[in-house]
């Protein structure tokens, strides 16, 4: 058995149809060799890996010495690097899990600008999904949940619970006015 690690995932890239950078998160964090630390390094790499898998008809490669999965939909490539023993069912599950989530986000609506429409949401569930190469959730509802959860303005929240109040504070106020009045 080889080294047991929970830093499962490399990168996280999400490219165009056209192989221009969308999304882009690298870990570093429990990597023994620390590959792409220069933007021109991941741009050389993520032009390469868009070339090797356009055509390709599999969801897992070996690329520069790593276990890539992808996913093509729309007009949109998710790719998950790994580490080259990793188990790529595991792989897998993230990946899946977190297109998923992001699909639930979209409202089911994954393509180019949708996704830099909403870049805040699709990064949030990068977040949930991974933390710094370790696998956190696998689970889409469970990712979708928690980015909605902190997708919510919390100003806006008790400003209306105040207005909510407020309204219920004069009715019942204004009831026992009543009350009162037909007392007497």
């Amino acid at each position: 058995m080889g080294n047991l690690s929970l830093y499962t995932t490399r990168a996280v890239i999400l490219m165009d149809s056209e192989g221009n950078r969308l999304v882009a998160k690298y870990f570093t964090r429990g990597q023994t060799v620390q590959n792409y630390k220069t933007l021109k390094e991941q741009q050389k790499f993520e032009s390469g890996l868009f070339t090797k898998t356009r055509k390709s008809n599999s969801e897992v490669v070996m690329y520069d010495g790593q276990t890539v999965l992808f996913k093509y939909i729309n007009d949109v490539y998710f790719y998950l690097i790994g580490n080259p023993e990793e188990n790529e069912l595991l792989l897998g599950a993230i990946l899946n899990g977190l297109t998923e989530a992001i699909s639930q986000l979209l409202s089911f609506n994954i393509d180019k600008r949708s996704i830099l429409d909403n870049l805040d949401m699709v990064v949030l569930a990068l977040d949930e999904a991974l933390d710094d190469g370790i696998a956190l959730e696998t689970d889409p509802n469970a990712i979708a949940a928690n980015v909605s959860k902190r997708g919510v303005d919390t100003i806006d929240v008790s400003l209306s619970n105040l207005n909510e109040q407020t309204v219920m504070d004069a009715y019942k106020l204004a009831k026992e006015r009543l009350n009162l009045a037909l007392l007497r």
